[in-house]
C-alpha cells in the first residue's frame, strides 16, 4: 500500500472533529485510507444495495451498530446526515463518523445543511509522483528555492510518457494492471454511471462525444461555445456537463489571474483534466511513444503538473491558489501560484532540453514595470535541475 501524504493531517482531523468528511474521484484510494487509519471504526459500504436499503428503513439503527463508523460513499444516502447531526450534537466526541463521498459540490451541499461547523472536510486525489515513488510531499510554494543536495540516488520513473500514459490511479500500480484496460472498465464504470446521474443525461453517446472533446482541450483555455457546438449540445448542457466532472473530480478550470500589470487580459479559464492516464485513454494514446510524438503531449504533460501541484496542497488540506495569465497580445504564463505575499510563475515545456527562447514569457512576465515578482521556474520533460538567471529549471518529477 502507499504512503498518502494526507495521512497525518486526516488523523488529526478525526482527533479534533466529531465528523470527517474525505471526498475525491472514485478509485483514488478513500477507502483503503480510511480503513488503514481507523481499523477499530465499524465499516458500512453503501455502495452495498442491502445496506442503503437498511439505511434508508433503519437510519437509526444503521448508525447505532457501532460506536464508531466509516461511512463510505455517503452521497448514495444523503439523508443519514441529518440523523448524524443529531447525534454529534448529542455527544460531540471526536472522530465518531468518518465519511467519504465521490462527489464535490453536491455532496458539500448536503452537508453544509445539515453539518456546518461539525465537521472537517479533505479531498484525496489519484497517486501523486512522489507518493508513488515513496517521496515526501512537494513544497509548491517554495519550488523556485535553490535546491538541497540529499543523499542518496535519486528515485525516478523511467521516462515521463511511460509514467503520464499509465496515469495515478493506485489499483493500475498496486497491482500492476495493464492500465488500458483498467481506465476503459473505469470510464464505462464511473463516467458512464455516475456522472451521467449527476449530469442528467439522457443521450450516452453525446455524453461520451462531449467527454472526449473536453479531454482534447486539456491545458487549453476553454472556450465552452466552441466545444457545444463541436458535441452538437446546447451552450447550457456543456456547462452542465463540465461542472459534472469538475464534480466527480475528473477536471478543474484555473481562472485567469486578476493582476492586469500592463495589457487587457484574456477572461477565459483555462480547463484541466486531473489524471493524464484518463486523458489519454479518451484520447486513444495507447502508450509512452504515441504520447511523446502527440500533437497534444504538451497540453497533457501541462496538465500533469497542474494536477500534482493540487494533490499537494490538498495533502496540507489548503484549496490549490493557482491561476494562469495571459494578455490580449499573446504573452503568457502557464501557471501563476499565489503565496499570499508574491506570485510565483511557473513555465511547463515538455520537451527534454530547455531551448534558449523557452525562459521568453517568464522573462517578459518579470521585467513589466508595474509587477513587483522576480523570479520564476521552469519544468521541462528532462531530467536536469539548475538555475539560469534568476529562475530555477526543474525536472519533470519535480525532484
Amino acid at each position: 500500500m502507499f504512503r498518502r501524504h494526507l495521512a497525518s493531517a486526516l488523523e488529526a482531523a478525526a482527533a479534533a472533529n466529531s465528523v470527517v468528511m474525505l471526498t475525491g474521484p472514485r478509485q483514488s484510494g478513500k477507502t483503503t485510507l480510511v480503513r488503514s487509519l481507523f481499523p477499530h471504526h465499524g465499516y458500512v459500504s453503501l455502495e452495498r444495495p442491502d445496506l442503503r436499503l437498511r439505511a434508508a428503513e433503519d437510519p437509526a439503527g444503521l448508525l447505532a451498530s457501532s460506536d464508531r463508523l466509516v461511512l463510505d460513499e455517503i452521497q448514495r444516502v444523503p439523508d443519514l446526515l441529518s440523523y448524524i447531526q443529531v447525534l454529534v450534537d448529542e455527544d460531540a466526541r471526536p472522530g465518531r463518523f468518518i465519511l467519504t463521498g465521490s462527489q464535490n459540490v453536491l455532496l458539500m451541499e448536503s452537508v453544509s445543511q445539515t453539518l456546518a461547523g461539525r465537521t472537517a472536510f479533505l479531498r484525496l486525489y489519484p497517486l501523486s509522483l512522489r507518493e508513488l515513488h515513496g517521496r515526501p510531499p512537494l513544497d509548491v510554494e517554495r519550488l523556485d528555492q535553490p535546491a538541497v543536495a540529499s543523499a542518496g540516488p535519486r528515485q525516478q520513473a523511467p521516462n515521463p510518457w511511460q509514467t503520464l500514459v499509465r496515469g495515478f490511479y493506485p489499483r493500475i500500480h498496486d497491482r500492476n494492471l495493464v492500465a488500458e484496460e483498467w481506465l476503459a472498465d473505469y470510464a464505462r464504470a464511473y463516467v458512464e454511471r455516475d456522472l451521467r446521474e449527476v449530469a442528467q443525461v439522457e443521450d450516452l453517446r453525446s455524453f461520451d462525444r462531449f467527454l472526449r472533446l473536453a479531454a482534447a482541450r486539456t491545458g487549453q483555455e476553454l472556450n465552452l461555445t466552441a466545444l457545444a457546438s463541436d458535441a452538437g449540445v446546447a451552450q447550457q448542457t456543456a456547462r452542465r456537463w463540465l461542472s459534472a466532472l469538475e464534480i466527480g473530480y475528473l477536471a478543474t478550470t484555473l481562472p485567469p489571474h486578476h493582476a492586469n500589470f500592463r495589457k487587457r487580459l484574456r477572461k477565459r479559464p483555462r480547463l484541466h483534466f486531473l489524471d493524464t492516464g484518463l486523458v489519454c485513454y479518451l484520447l486513444g494514446i495507447r502508450d509512452a511513444a504515441m504520447l511523446a510524438n502527440h500533437p497534444l503531449r504538451g497540453a497533457i504533460f501541462e496538465s500533469f503538473v497542474v494536477a500534482e501541484f493540487i494533490k499537494s496542497f490538498a495533502a496540507m488540506r489548503r484549496d490549490a491558489p493557482l491561476y494562469f495569465w495571459r494578455d490580449a497580445t499573446g504573452h503568457e504564463i502557464d501557471i501563476l501560484i499565489d503565496a499570499g505575499e508574491r506570485l510565483l510563475p511557473v513555465e511547463v515545456k515538455s520537451g527534454q532540453t530547455v531551448a534558449p527562447d523557452a525562459f521568453g514569457h517568464l522573462t517578459w512576465w518579470t521585467s513589466l514595470p508595474a509587477n513587483p515578482n522576480r523570479g520564476g521556474v521552469l519544468v521541462h520533460g528532462g531530467a536536469e535541475r539548475y538555475a539560469h538567471k534568476g529562475f530555477q529549471v526543474l525536472p519533470w518529477f519535480l525532484g
